[in-house]
């Protein structure tokens, strides 16, 4: 199966890491002056002050330190943010680059190591440039002053290292360096914005001031990209005496794309927002209809709410029953006009499922039952997998024990029921695959068998975790399912983070089991209605604009190492006719 885009935009996160600490890039930073200075007696004696110590230390850390030291204030006043590790990171990785270039000269015995100072200081201009404008502000005129302190300083010590008239050949190559680098900052943006008519850098600094301080400026980028979406959400709203109702609704949207940015948290959103005890699992929805603002949520809170008008509860369920196709396993169980069908591939890979594949489901079904909610379990990863699409032999395998399961349903017996629910939080955070919902047990008993649908709130589940689970609850229970809302707030530098990766499964199967018990203990007579709500107008991401947005900036990406390679040289070449003009 061809990659899919969802996986490509998840390939990206290799190009992501932290800045190391602030006090270990000034301390590298010190020691490359104090290497250059001890070894500068005879390396800088064709320098006109040769016997004036500490040239290493001028030359290269003092600008560093004074660039570390301002650029974070400046970016800061112009309402950008901007962390003194990156700052840090960022004087440490130009000195680097200034080291190299100027210790070229010894290579070069012909040219003059002002000269390849110079030049260093002008590249030092243009990378600073181009990494501010990608991590903090992309427009140009804003970030030239913080791009300038680093060689600004230089410029200032090789005037007093040299002559005063280094500064007008280090000036000269700053212009020639600095729009170099422009140049290549607007070639790698032309691709994205000719594709969906925005600024590539402008999304890079809204997704680094979510990655820092929770900004969701990100959303606005996805709106201008999306569309708008008309699916179907299946709820079964049950109702007890004396007891909390249990709301178990099905939405056909993805919660992504990550963290809490545009409908991550979808499952929590719509868990606070309804008097009963909800479960959101997940529904057939790949990351084409990831939802592009939170606010967007409340359309799908709205249309639940209104198919609540004209409910009629019924009394009366089937047992439930589980049925194989090929790879695929299903656990399906009637209520009133209704009937819940709940899917896994486990232990094979089970990855999203595209909306055609649902709605052909749901179309089928329709024969029998006027509201039929699907649930994808998703709780098997293996890897990075591609979306389940219509017309494959897995799609097909779907189809088929789902119609089997549905007609089967239909004829059987119909008994009272009664139900038990329960909600454990967890203490586990995020980042170790855990979402805000914790864990929910519902327990369906009818005809003396007892049936438990537990959710866990998280992205899928390490492979085989699944499994061990459901042998343990299979103690209590006659037949179980461990599904994952596939929330994608515990996902925010990688999109792989499933339950069970970083907490092992017996760490958390006493949670389990004693949410399920807790179930158990609640069960009571209960009457059940559904409603299928038409969500209109629901702004996503769009059919297929992952794997366009993906697959352009893949593009980029490979472009850029040749483009930047091209520049340079070019640059080089005009500073060297900037030298013979002027000199």
């Amino acid at each position: 199966m061809a990659t899919g885009g969802d996986v490509k935009l998840g390939q990206l996160t290799r190009y992501i890491f932290t800045a190391p600490s602030w006090q270990r890039s000034l301390v590298i930073i010190a020691f490359l002056g104090l290497l250059i200075d001890g070894a500068g007696v005879r390396a800088w004696v064709i320098l006109p002050v040769s016997n004036f110590p500490f040239s290493g230390t001028i030359a290269f850390t003092l600008p560093a330190f004074i660039g570390f030291l301002v650029t974070k204030p400046l970016i800061e006043a112009g309402g950008k943010t901007m962390t003194w590790n990156r700052s840090a990171l960022l004087a440490l990785s130009c000195t680097v680059f200034g080291v190299i270039i100027t210790l070229a000269a010894f290579i070069s015995k012909m040219t003059p190591v002002s000269f390849f100072y110079a030049i260093s200081l002008g590249f030092v201009f243009g990378l600073r440039l181009f990494v501010l404008v990608a991590i903090a502000d992309y427009r140009i005129p804003h970030m030239l002053v913080p791009a300038f302190t680093q060689s600004g300083a230089g410029i200032l010590a090789g005037m007093f290292l040299f002559s005063p008239s280094f500064g007008i050949i280090a000036l000269v190559l700053h212009v020639v360096f600095g729009l170099g680098f422009v140049i290549l900052i607007w070639l790698i943006e032309r691709p994205l914005h000719r594709a969906f008519g925005i600024r590539g850098l402008a999304f890079v600094n809204a997704f680094i001031a979510h990655m820092t301080d929770g900004s969701k400026g990100m959303e606005e980028f996805f709106r201008e990209i999306g569309e708008e979406i008309y699916v179907p959400q299946v709820s079964l709203f049950f109702r007890r005496e004396n007891k909390k109702g249990v709301l178990f609704t099905v939405p056909n949207l993805h919660p992504g794309p990550m963290g809490e940015i545009g409908g991550g948290n979808l499952p929590k959103i719509l868990h606070d927002n309804f008097p009963e005890e909800t479960l959101v699992p997940h529904g057939c929805a790949t990351h084409d209809f990831n939802i592009v603002s939170e606010s967007e949520i409340h359309k799908v809170i709205d249309a639940v709410q209104e198919s609540r008008a004209g409910l009629v509860y019924s009394g009366s369920a089937t047992p439930s029953r589980r049925l194989s196709s090929g790879s695929v396993h299903l656990l399906s169980q009637r209520f009133g006009d209704a009937i819940l069908l709940v899917s896994t591939r486990s232990p094979l890979g089970t990855e999203d499922l595209d909306f055609s594949v649902g709605m052909a489901i749901m179309a089928e079904g329709h024969r029998w039952y006027p509201h039929i909610a699907f649930v994808d379990a998703h709780n098997c990863m293996t890897d990075l997998g591609s979306p389940v699409h219509a017309a494959t032999l897995t799609a097909m395998e779907y189809q088929h024990v789902a119609e089997t399961a549905m007609e089967g349903c239909q004829r059987a017996e119909m008994y009272p029921f009664s139900i038990g629910v329960a909600h454990q939080t967890v203490p586990y955070s995020r980042e170790q695959g855990f979402g805000d919902l914790g864990i929910q047990a519902l327990v369906v008993e009818t005809c003396g068998q007892k049936t438990a649908y537990v959710l866990i709130d998280g992205n899928n589940m390490a492979q085989g975790v699944r499994e061990i689970l459901v042998n343990e609850i299979l103690t209590l229970v006659d037949a179980a399912e461990v599904m994952t809302t596939d929330s994608h707030v515990v996902n925010t530098i990688t999109i792989k983070n499933p339950v069970g990766m970083n907490v092992p499964s017996g760490e958390f199967l006493p949670l389990i089991m004693q949410t399920v018990q807790a179930a158990l203990a609640d069960l009571a007579p209960a009457h059940v209605a559904a409603g299928t709500a038409q969500c209109k107008g629901i702004v996503v991401f769009g059919s297929n604009r992952i794997l366009q947005l993906a697959s352009t900036v893949n593009a980029m990406l490979i472009y850029v190492a040749p483009l930047s390679l091209g520049m340079l040289l070019l640059a080089f070449l005009l500073s060297l006719i900037a030298y013979i003009v002027i000199v």
